[in-house]
């Protein structure tokens, strides 16, 4: 379900996720996104009965209306960072999630943010990315929390899980995705090192010249990557 959010950073808006399975008598909701009523009351209708949410990462377009809609549905929320947990139960790599015969599996995948996790479900071979994977372009690594070398581990642990055979679909996009990725990234790392080669400083003077084809109003996030790879250029 899309969250009524749209901007440049959040694309078309926010997916949130509403799993259940066959037969099943309750629901598995992850990221119920922005504290929006009309979204999260859509959200509940849809789901019905709510074993549990689950959270990607922290960033509030994906976790602002949890404790919101929990308390509306009468659920807890897990999650990586203890902040955002509601109840007694939080996450943690290698967690299964169970619910009515619905098999989650988490697994961690930081860069993006610190407490990113993407969400297995082996019955569908399909993995649920929060911002580690975007529909459309590339996530944005926000330093300090995020970090560019994490970020690059856990697209390369996705991909791994793609040539094992354990995920074919990455919602929302495709396998192949994760190829794009880590050669964007690849791409883009060498043009910054090659814009510090040519006497750029500071991040934002990195920023003109490798981001020079990306909307302005991008820059301010575009600028927070180069914080993280000029980071992981020194080490």
């Amino acid at each position: 379900m899309l969250a009524p959010n749209a901007s440049p950073l959040t694309l078309d808006g926010t997916n949130t996720w509403v799993l259940r399975e066959p037969g099943g008598s309750r629901s598995v909701v992850i990221d119920p996104g922005p504290l929006d009523t009309g979204h999260l009351t859509r959200v509940a209708q849809v789901a019905g009965r709510v074993g549990a949410v689950l959270l990607t990462h922290r960033h509030a377009d994906h976790s602002a209306g949890a404790r919101s809609f929990a308390e509306q549905v009468s659920c807890r929320v897990r999650a990586l960072d203890p902040a955002f947990v509601y109840g007694d139960e939080g996450l943690r790599d290698g967690d299964v999630v169970e619910s009515d015969g619905l098999e989650i599996r988490v697994v961690a995948t930081p860069g993006h943010t610190s407490d990113s996790l993407s969400f297995v479900l082996p019955a569908e071979r399909a993995v649920l990315t929060g911002d580690t994977v975007l529909g459309r372009g590339t996530s944005v690594v926000a330093h300090p929390d995020g970090a560019l070398g994490a970020y690059l581990g856990s697209l390369r642990r996705l991909r791994d899980l793609a040539a094992e055979r354990e995920i074919d679909v990455i919602w929302p996009g495709h396998g192949p995705v994760l190829d794009h990725y880590l050669r964007h990234r690849a791409e883009r790392l060498e043009r910054v090192r090659e814009a510090v080669a040519a006497g750029a400083v500071e991040p934002a003077d990195v920023v003109r010249l490798v981001y020079a084809d990306v909307d302005e109003r991008l820059w301010p996030a575009a600028e927070l990557s180069v914080r993280a790879q000029l980071d992981y250029l020194r080490r």
